[in-house]
């Protein structure tokens, strides 16, 4: 019986050492193909570095025989094409990750600490637009629901008059997507994605004005309606602003699916609230998002006149009242600036075939239709 047992222990102590020489073995081949990997990464950091090199380099050779007048000016144009082409290859496919990438900024380290953000692998990011595309949708419904909610109850239910506890959870909410949006549009960026530093700056604005908001006395009877009348216009604006949101991700991402496959985009790029859809869709958007933003800034100095008159005299009010217009005046020149290149693009689409045309078979109109820059 004690041989048996001693027999039995025996075979449990060499099977424990047969298991960490196992790992061992394992460890080191782990650890020899990371070395390689490393290795074989740093070899095609160096080539990909060296060739976007070689393309700028050679972009300029062409720039310099154009303004010598030594080459015909539809060469440089299937010159210019080829050199596009190699770029979306090194920018948008699994090369991309090699390059070196934007700056992570001091909102990131703010939040993350000196972490790195940068994806490795494509389809990692682009599993972080398509998750950020559906917390927009989402949020888009939740932006106009709260606010629209409140107005109402407010007539039907409050006797005209916001309860404070509702409202702060509005603001609150507010400030969590304002802050999450801005997160995860900082991390697209430093995966590639186009976005204007504008619109994160917008959002930081935003942030700032619902933290504001939040310290905002939420004042009742007597006078309720005089005394809460920067909250109901506040109000008013964000349900009119998830309108637009509403129909700005119905049209735009229609649009950008059609720019990836047309080779105009990267897939890692998003949409915008100064782009539109097809081009019947452009007369739609464009009208909205500029009476939006008039209606931004109308609110904005409604704020501040309130306080000027000694109506609503917090400082809240001037403070939110300053950042609408200073985001009503962003979002308008950002505008117009995508309207323009939108049309110096038509402009050319019209002198010009390109090669989709050519391909296709189609005049620039019809292919147009199914266009936006």
């Amino acid at each position: 019986m004690g041989d048996s047992a001693g027999d039995s222990s025996q075979n449990l102590r060499e099977e424990a050492a047969r298991m960490v020489e196992l790992a061992k073995e394992l460890q080191d081949a782990a650890s020899g193909f990371v070395s390689n990997t490393c290795n074989e990464e740093q070899s095609l950091r160096q080539r990909a570095l060296v060739l976007e090199s070689n393309l700028k380099k050679l972009r300029s050779s062409i720039d310099a025989a154009v303004a010598r007048g030594s080459i015909d000016r539809s060469v440089t144009e299937k010159l210019h094409e080829e050199l596009y082409k190699a770029k979306y290859v090194l920018t948008d496919g699994d090369v991309a990750s090699l390059l070196p990438s934007k700056t992570h900024g001091t909102f990131l380290k703010m939040f993350l600490g000196p972490i790195n953000v940068r994806a490795m692998r494509k389809d990692v990011q682009l599993n972080v637009k398509k998750e950020y595309n559906s917390y927009k949708d989402r949020t888009a419904f939740l932006f106009l629901l709260f606010p629209s909610t409140l107005l109402l109850l407010r007539s039907w239910l409050w006797n005209g008059c916001f309860p404070v506890l509702p409202v702060q959870l509005y603001q609150a909410w507010l400030l969590f997507l304002y802050t999450s949006l801005a997160l995860r549009e900082n991390i697209l960026r430093v995966n590639g994605s186009d976005i204007r530093p504008w619109w994160i700056y917008h959002h930081y604005c935003a942030m700032l004005m619902a933290l504001t908001s939040l310290t905002w006395e939420i004042k009742g009877e007597p006078n309720c309606a005089h005394k809460q009348k920067g909250v109901q216009l506040f109000l008013a604006w964000a349900m009119m602003q998830g309108v637009a949101m509403l129909l700005q991700n119905r049209y735009q991402r229609q649009r950008l699916y059609t720019r990836i496959a047309l080779g105009k985009a990267k897939r890692m790029d998003v949409v915008w609230g100064e782009t539109a859809g097809v081009e019947g869709q452009l007369w739609l958007l464009y009208p909205i998002l500029f009476i939006l933003q008039g209606f931004e800034a109308y609110i904005g100095l409604l704020l501040l006149k309130t306080a000027v008159a000694g109506v609503v005299s917090e400082w809240q009010v001037i403070v939110c009242g300053m950042l609408l217009v200073v985001m009503a005046a962003g979002n308008f020149i950002n505008t117009v600036r995508t309207l323009m290149v939108k049309l110096r693009f038509k402009a050319k689409m019209k002198r010009s075939k390109s090669r989709q045309e050519l391909d296709q078979g189609l005049p620039p109109s019809n292919l147009m239709r199914g266009k936006q820059s």
